[in-house]
């Protein structure tokens, strides 16, 4: 079941993200760090209605967060579609656990079952340039890889980003 995060519920996707980001690093991909995914930004997420949950028999196993909101770091990046009726997805992690399961699938149907019930043009995203098991997921759904943008406080490493028209 997915369905939208609660408060109470920050420690677990804490140690979710926590689990993924030391999976990450024993495979050499730098993606996130102790500063990021934040707690502040969950907090902000679940106040904004767009982090959801997926659980597994009574169990929080991953989670991800739809939003309309473009970040500063997207607004020189060439998209497909003009900007303004485009859902961005953010924090998309699976506890390394339940990995190879289908549960990103599930999560990214999610977003994107939410993005065409509110007749958004795309959904956007970015994914780090060192994971390329990540980029081989969006490009098997059909998003299109376009150009790399920086997060300084993550990596020194470009992230690419993706968009699906829908």
């Amino acid at each position: 079941m997915i369905r939208p995060a609660k408060i109470g519920e920050i420690q677990q996707i804490l140690s979710i993200t926590k689990a993924c980001m030391h999976h990450m690093r024993a495979r050499g991909i730098e993606q996130w760090n102790e500063e990021y995914p934040s707690e502040k930004a969950f907090m902000n997420d679940i106040k904004r209605k767009e982090l959801y949950v997926k659980e597994t028999e009574g169990d929080i196993v991953g989670c991800i967060c739809v939003t309309p909101v473009m970040d500063e770091e997207y607004f020189s990046v060439k998209w497909l579609t003009p900007n303004g009726l485009n859902l961005y997805v953010h924090r998309l992690a699976v506890h390394p656990d339940y990995q190879g399961k289908g549960m990103a699938r599930s999560l990214m149907d999610k977003a994107e079952a939410i993005a065409r019930a509110a007749n958004y043009t795309s959904v956007r995203l970015d994914t780090f340039s060192k994971n390329q098991r990540n980029q081989r997921f969006y490009e098997s759904r059909g998003y299109r890889k376009l150009e790399s943008i920086y997060f300084p406080k993550q990596s020194p490493h470009p992230f690419y980003c993706y968009e699906l028209i829908l």
